[in-house]
Parts: structure tokens; sequence; C-alpha cells
């Protein structure tokens, strides 16, 4: 699987080559199927973490979020995401939410690269 050069900056190729092997003739358009199911979960979640930082912060659904877009984010091999997810979690998870806001906009630029990689891997996911 030859990567665009923006997937090559935010995916990790074996992770994605691991998943192509699921899927080695791309009959089942697995991997288009994976990018649309986590391209919707992000038009779903995305707008969940607006909310949750509101007027007051909701550490409960930044966490739930986080967890979810780490293991997610990794299986595509968007590994600086999941990275970035992983260390918010851990944060709320011990209650810290001193410089909370500084990495969750940091993650949400990471989201929109990765979603850019994913749609130039596969546009017909959108």
């Amino acid at each position: 699987m030859t990567l665009p050069n923006t997937t090559a900056s935010c995916l990790d190729p074996i992770a994605l080559e691991r998943l192509q092997e699921l899927d080695p003739s791309g009959a089942n358009k697995l991997i288009e199927r994976v990018v649309a199911a986590y391209l919707k979960a992000l038009d779903r979640m995305l707008p969940e973490l607006s909310e949750a930082r509101g007027e007051t912060l909701d550490l409960n659904v930044v966490r739930h979020i986080s967890h979810t877009l780490k293991s997610s984010s990794a299986s595509l091999g968007a590994m600086e995401l999941s990275e970035r997810c992983a260390t918010i979690e851990t944060m709320v998870r011990m209650g810290q939410t001193e410089g909370l806001d500084v990495l969750l906009d940091g993650m949400l630029e990471q989201v929109a690269l990765v979603r850019q990689a994913l749609l130039d891997l596969s546009p017909n996911a959108s």
C-alpha cells in the first residue's frame, strides 16, 4: 500500500498493512469500512467533547472520548493521536485539569490531520 504524503506523516504504515492483511484483495473494502466507521465516530464524539468543555468541564465525557479515541486511533495507525489521548485520559483519571485545555486543543489539531489523512487514503469513506 502506498500512502499519500499527508497520510505518511501521521499514520503508521505498519498498522495500515496489518489492517490490509485482513482483506488482502480489498474485496470486502475493510479499510474503507473501518475508516468510515472511525470518521462517523469522530462526527459524533467531537461535538460531545466540545459540549463537555463548556462552562462546567465534564471530565467523565473527556475521559470516555479520550479513551475511545486512544484505542480506535491506534488501530488505524494514528499513533501520535493515540498517545495524546492516552495522556489526556491519564490526566483526567488523576483529576488533573491544569493544562488540559492545551492538550485537548493539540488533540483536536491532530484529529484534523488524521481525518484528512484518512480521507486521502480512502476518499469514498466520507
